[in-house]
């Protein structure tokens, strides 16, 4: 019984990780389907190389990648759009939600539940936007002092070392050519794309709060349409305590 309990187990743990890849190659699917709108050609398409580049870092496989950029030939595949949502959660955080979506009549209710539901609301449209900045965000493979100095004379705003990698960040406009400097100083690039970027942190420092926050942050983002989530919760406690 102890044989066919642990192969149970594990059988069902490998089920919830394909699920889970599964979803995170649906979400990264349809980023590529609408950057290969401008062409399907990465190297004349800078979005489609960022967003072939995040699929990549996500171990997509290259057939999946290659079906996300053959929708736009599709014409029975449903189209797309992007929508970006906004909203509370407790303690007075804001929250961005990106997503995208064939049928916003599906995903707007979806992502409100998801909100209310764990003690979260809808915001009006710029109520919670203009508290987050608008950046290129730059995954690079190194580290150091060099490294640093690479990034910044690219034309880098600033960049930070964490887990043995740089996170570089670029004014909104120049993520592209950023990118290209990068790419042509020989450093590897493992994601690169458009992200909102706090202006301030809401800090957080009780523990109930805390929990509540990353409860509507994995709520959303386990829904299939919504792509990135955003907060500008600083969370100061250990919620394990």
């Amino acid at each position: 019984m102890s044989g066919h309990s642990k192969w149970a187990t594990t059988h069902r743990q490998k089920a919830v990780v394909d699920a889970k890849r599964g979803a995170i190659f649906t979400k990264i699917g349809n980023q590529i389907a609408i950057a290969a709108r401008a062409g399907t050609d990465p190297t004349m398409n800078s979005s489609l190389a960022m967003a072939i580049e995040k699929a990549k870092a996500a171990n997509m496989p290259a057939a999946n990648i290659q079906r996300a950029i053959d929708r736009v030939a599709d014409k029975n595949s449903a189209a797309l759009e992007e929508i970006t949502y906004e909203g509370y959660g407790p303690g007075g955080v804001g929250i961005i939600i990106e997503t995208a979506t064939d049928n916003r009549n599906r995903t707007l209710p979806e992502v409100k539940l998801a909100l209310t539901k764990n003690g979260g609301s809808m915001a009006d449209a710029g109520s919670v936007m203009f508290q987050f900045d608008r950046k290129g965000v730059i995954r690079v493979a190194a580290s150091g002092e060099e490294a640093l100095l690479q990034v910044l004379d690219a034309g880098a705003e600033d960049a930070v070392e964490a887990d043995g990698k740089l996170i570089v960040y670029t004014g909104m406009k120049d993520l592209a050519s950023v990118r290209k400097a990068l790419l042509d100083a020989g450093m590897t690039i493992e994601e690169a794309e458009l992200q909102y970027i706090a202006k301030n942190d809401v800090p957080i420092s009780d523990a109930e709060t805390a929990r509540k926050v990353i409860k509507i942050i994995d709520a959303l983002d386990d829904l299939d349409d919504v792509v990135n989530v955003y907060t500008n919760a600083d969370i100061t406690v250990d919620i394990n305590d």
